[in-house]
């Protein structure tokens, strides 16, 4: 039995199934986010003090990182254009440029952020600003390791489809873009937020 709607749109919504269902699970990924950040400008604004985040946080290195998945935003979306053009050779050096892309933010965010921190004994539980600097940050790179998981994916195994059905395989790489650039716009509030706001 052929599974309807993963290639031509739906009639009642106008997306195809993979669209329709990626874009139903961001929505609940912008309440998830949503509430972390409201948790954080809660407990910041009910603290009698708040660490500066320009004083205990690597900022050049997470202005770095910013500059890291705002290029990956741009190379995913190549290596979608690429694919519907049915240039698998650029496909494939887009897509892996943005797995590089992703696995270095990962590197740097591990390497030269949380190893430091840990070593000088800034953890969870120290405070509540670090609390929810490493459960924010944390659970976005968790989301980044999704991601490069779903891009590698497509860039081995799951590359068969674009053989077999490669309109099929054109959806699935648009709707691992759309994801990627959720979790790219989610860092962009995220950095300003912690990072930049001076302390109280």
């Amino acid at each position: 039995m052929e599974v309807p709607y993963t290639v031509k749109p739906r009639l009642d919504t106008g997306l195809y199934n993979s669209k329709l269902g990626i874009w139903l699970f961001l929505a609940s990924e912008v309440m998830l986010f949503g509430a972390l950040f409201s948790s954080y400008i809660l407990l910041r604004a009910a603290a009698p003090s708040w660490y500066a985040g320009p004083d205990v946080l690597n900022v050049p290195i997470g202005t770095l990182n910013t500059l890291i998945l705002i290029i990956s935003s741009v190379t995913i979306l190549l290596s979608w254009t690429s694919i519907r053009l049915n240039d698998l050779k650029k496909y494939k050096l887009y897509m892996g440029a943005t797995i590089f892309l992703g696995a270095l933010f990962l590197f740097i965010k591990v390497y030269f952020e949380y190893l430091p921190k840990i070593d000088h004994g800034h953890i969870p539980s120290e405070n509540n600003f670090y609390a929810t600097y490493y459960t924010i940050t944390g659970l976005h790179a968790i989301h980044i390791i999704g991601g490069l998981i779903v891009n590698l994916y497509f860039l081995g195994p799951g590359l068969k489809m674009y053989n077999k059905e490669p309109e099929r395989f054109c959806n699935r790489i648009e709707t691992a873009g759309l994801y990627w650039h959720f979790v790219d716009i989610v860092w962009i509030f995220l950095f300003p937020t912690i990072y930049l706001l001076p302390g109280s």
